[in-house]
């Protein structure tokens, strides 16, 4: 492994371990901890490519990476997949992961990434949320017995659905995994509902809460309303509560940060254990 590709691959590892600890304590990620990621990256990138004299490639690629995974970060955050501090540290990274001067393989490093990340962040979100589900029992049952009935209609549909594919099954096993995934996704999604009502919202004082923070409900201020908006709040809009009102309710998001980590590890152990991504091309 070349002197380069291990310095980024420690980069990188050393601001998610980083992130990770400030999101755990604080349930937020810095933009300076993301942005500094993202200039020392480009900026090893391209006095290396100075210095080394084989051509400016190593720091072109760090560029398209950051390009690319500026889409990916924006599409998730626009998707409501992810708060913005998520968002700016996929778009980060995409400043790291290129290893090579050559496309096809740093393009099988994207790829490789995203396929651990979409699974373990399934497994991290089902686990987290089974945790918050067991510390909160009385709540969540309410809120799931709620949300059924608010999904009666889809669910009886579904399920209805899900019927249809199991007799098609005889036909093509592949709709007996149809039938499964149609039976088993209503209940998925009612139970992330449960979950998210009634264990991710808190009455928080209002001296407490920080800018990009999550309001549940709207608040009114005399003439003014706050939104409660996916981007959160703004620092204005912090200032008007502080001075108006003792506390409010937030919705807290589930610190994302451990799953770029353990998604990062793993497709570095990889990389040294049979030295090189071979997975896609």
């Amino acid at each position: 492994m070349r002197m380069e590709e291990v310095f980024l691959i420690g980069l990188g590892l050393i601001w998610i371990i980083f992130a990770v600890v400030q999101d755990l304590r604080k349930r937020e990620i810095a933009n300076w901890l993301n942005f500094s990621l993202v200039v020392f990256a480009l900026a090893f990138r391209l006095f290396f490519s100075l210095f080394k004299g084989e051509g400016f490639d190593f720091f072109y690629q760090g560029f398209i990476g950051f390009a690319i995974f500026f889409i990916l970060g924006n599409l998730f955050y626009y998707g409501r997949v992810f708060a913005g501090g998520d968002a700016k540290l996929m778009i980060a990274l995409g400043a790291v992961l290129p290893l090579f001067s050559n496309f096809p393989l740093n393009f099988n490093l994207f790829l490789e990434f995203l396929l651990f990340f979409l699974v373990v962040g399934a497994i991290y979100g089902f686990v987290f949320g089974g945790v918050l589900a067991l510390k909160n029992k009385k709540r969540f049952k309410k809120e799931f017995s709620k949300q059924f009935k608010k999904s009666k209609k889809i669910i009886y549909f579904v399920v209805f659905l899900s019927v249809l594919f199991m007799g098609l099954a005889f036909f093509d096993l592949l709709f007996l995994y149809l039938s499964i995934l149609f039976f088993v996704s209503p209940y998925f999604y009612v139970c992330a509902k449960a979950i998210d009502e009634a264990c991710m919202v808190k009455k928080v004082d209002t001296n407490l809460l920080t800018e990009g923070d999550w309001l549940y409900l709207n608040v009114k201020i005399g003439k003014k309303i706050i939104e409660a908006k996916w981007s959160g709040l703004t620092k204005y809009e912090l200032a008007l509560l502080r001075k108006n009102k003792k506390n409010v309710l937030i919705r807290q998001g589930i610190p994302f940060s451990p799953v770029f980590l353990i998604s990062y590890v793993c497709v570095f152990l990889i990389y040294f254990l049979f030295g090189g991504i071979k997975v896609f091309f």
